[in-house]
């Protein structure tokens, strides 16, 4: 699938004594990638949740940094469908500087689904496209 870019500028509260990025947050930014990229398909975390009672529990998450951000740089995190199945969602991430392109970590987010009572379920029909899954 076309990766899906979300830009915005380190905020300097996200910054550590070091004046670099703390590293919890590019988890941060990789739900914010994640939940943009939901709506450049057409769907929203808030539909999903409230009208199909489905969640995306994170149940392994990965990041790998390379170089560090700092306060006001601007960032692009590149967002994609790594892999699908009705019942689990891996999405891939790559953070990097939009000034250089330079990569600043790579990473991935599992997600099983579950209904409202947060046992696992599987992904309604109508989600299959978006998710790159065959009907």
């Amino acid at each position: 699938m076309t990766p899906n870019e979300t830009r915005f500028r380190v905020r300097y509260a996200e910054t550590d004594q070091m004046g670099v990025v703390y590293y919890s947050n590019y988890l941060v930014w990789m739900e914010i990638g994640r939940v943009e990229w939901c709506k450049q398909q057409g769907c929203s975390y808030r539909e999903m949740e409230g009208e199909d009672g489905i969640l995306l529990a994170v149940a392994e998450c990965q990041c790998r940094y390379l170089a560090p951000a700092r306060f006001d740089d601007e960032i692009v995190v590149k967002t994609w469908v790594e892999q699908a199945n009705p019942r689990l969602v891996t999405f891939a991430y790559d953070l990097q500087l939009a000034a250089s392109n330079r990569k600043l970590a790579s990473g991935f987010t599992r997600h099983l689904i579950l209904d409202r009572e947060f046992r696992r379920t599987r992904l309604p029909k109508k989600y299959f496209p978006m998710f790159g899954l065959g009907s």
